[in-house]
């Protein structure tokens, strides 16, 4: 048998923009225990971020970075020099890689070891008050 009561539904206005804007949660509140359970969805992708940004660099991904990049420098030249030999490009692309692969390893490195330090030193700031607190 057919269903008779067809269930509500709610109308996606627009605003004055003509933007569909989202109602947001609608049911019952999240207890505690679900709310660490489900609702932890912001907090675990900046905790995967933050985890991401503090594991030093490998020379793989530099070697995949690098690669992705050579692979579209070369579909560029392709396009854009149809009338030059394929051996010029393929050299200028290995060459590419040969140069992009450190560069980019040692670039990263950088960038973790400033981010350390400034991370080490945020810790150290963060002590120092609390040790003159103690000594007065």
């Amino acid at each position: 048998m057919a269903q008779t009561k067809k269930k509500r539904q709610t109308k996606h206005r627009g605003n004055a923009a003509g933007q569909v804007e989202a109602r947001g949660r609608t049911g019952r509140r999240l207890s505690e225990d679900e709310r660490g359970a489900k609702g932890g969805g912001r907090l675990d992708a900046r905790a995967r971020r933050l985890q991401r940004l503090d594991t030093p660099p490998t020379w793989r991904g530099a070697l995949q970075r690098a690669g992705i990049a050579t692979v579209f420098f070369l579909l560029l030249l392709i396009v854009f020099f149809r009338d030059q030999p394929i051996a010029g490009k393929l050299f200028i692309a290995v060459f590419m890689l040969v140069v992009y692969v450190p560069m980019g390893y040692y670039t990263d490195l950088f960038i973790y070891r400033r981010r350390q330090a400034k991370k080490l030193q945020a810790r150290a700031d963060a002590a120092k008050p609390a040790k003159r607190e103690a000594a007065e």
